[in-house]
Order: structure tokens, then C-alpha cells, then sequence
């Protein structure tokens, strides 16, 4: 994370789009992941088995995927425990080739300001390639 210090509300507004990032996925990012969350789903590592029940590949694990778009939240607001509310619905899967990976692309915008709790409301969209991975993805960000 950035050395940036926490966002104040004063210097937040409604429609204020958040850096976006293209975040990288490989092979090897997903058995790290697997290693890490304990998610040893076949579907992650092994080409015929995610072939065979339909999948165009090997895919990134759905709380990768959720876990990185937070990050664009989390380097925005200064501090990933800002974060009080976070939640989305998984619409497709991000394949990831062995040859290059693959990618995912996140931006925000605050969509919603509570000036009495301090609060914000920030929409995100995330993409790979050019289907949409997350819908309704959306965090509320506590903020100084």
C-alpha cells in the first residue's frame, strides 16, 4: 500500500471516481492464493478438469478476484480497515491462461456520502477482458 495518510471526508465528494487499476493474475498468483486461503479447488490449477465441467480455463478463485478489486478501495482511503462494508455477486469467472495470465480492471466512484457518520459509499466496476467479474460490487468506507 501507498505511503498516502487516511482520506478525510472533508475532501471526499459524491461522483469522485477513484484511481483505477489493472491488477494482474497468473498461474502462479493462483496457487499462492490456493496456499494461502486453503482453496485447493482443482478448477484453479488444472486445465482438463475446469475444460471438463465447462469452464474456458483454469479460472482465478472468486475471493482473489473480490479480495484484489478492494485494493483499489483500501490504497484510496489510506487504510484497508477503513473498509466496514464490502460485498458483490460473482457474474463470471476470470480465466487465466498459463501463457501471459490474465488481468482484472477496477474503478470507483463514491457514489453516496454520510456526512453525520462519516461515511462513504463506493461503487466499483471490475472487468476482465471485457466481461464484467463483479456486479453490484460495493464497500462503505469509514473515513477521518
Amino acid at each position: 500500500m501507498s505511503e498516502q495518510s487516511v482520506r478525510q471526508f472533508s475532501d471526499v465528494s459524491e461522483g469522485e471516481a477513484l484511481p483505477s487499476q489493472t491488477i494482474p493474475v497468473t498461474r502462479a498468483t493462483l496457487i499462492h492464493y490456493a496456499g494461502a486461503s486453503g482453496d485447493r479447488n482443482v478448477i484453479h490449477w488444472d486445465e482438463a478438469t475446469a475444460r471438463s465441467v465447462g469452464l474456458p480455463d483454469v479460472i482465478a478463485h472468486g475471493m482473489w478476484t473480490m479480495g484484489a478489486a478492494s485494493r483499489v478501495i483500501a490504497e484510496w482511503a489510506g487504510d484497508a480497515g477503513r473498509i466496514i462494508d464490502y460485498g458483490t455477486r460473482f457474474t463470471r469467472p476470470v480465466p487465466v491462461p498459463h501463457d501471459g495470465g490474465s488481468s482484472i480492471d477496477v474503478s470507483g466512484t463514491v457514489t453516496t456520502l454520510d456526512a453525520e457518520q462519516r461515511r462513504a459509499t463506493v461503487e466499483l466496476s471490475v472487468t476482465s477482458g471485457d466481461a464484467k467479474v463483479l456486479g453490484r460490487c460495493r464497500a462503505v468506507v469509514q473515513l477521518d
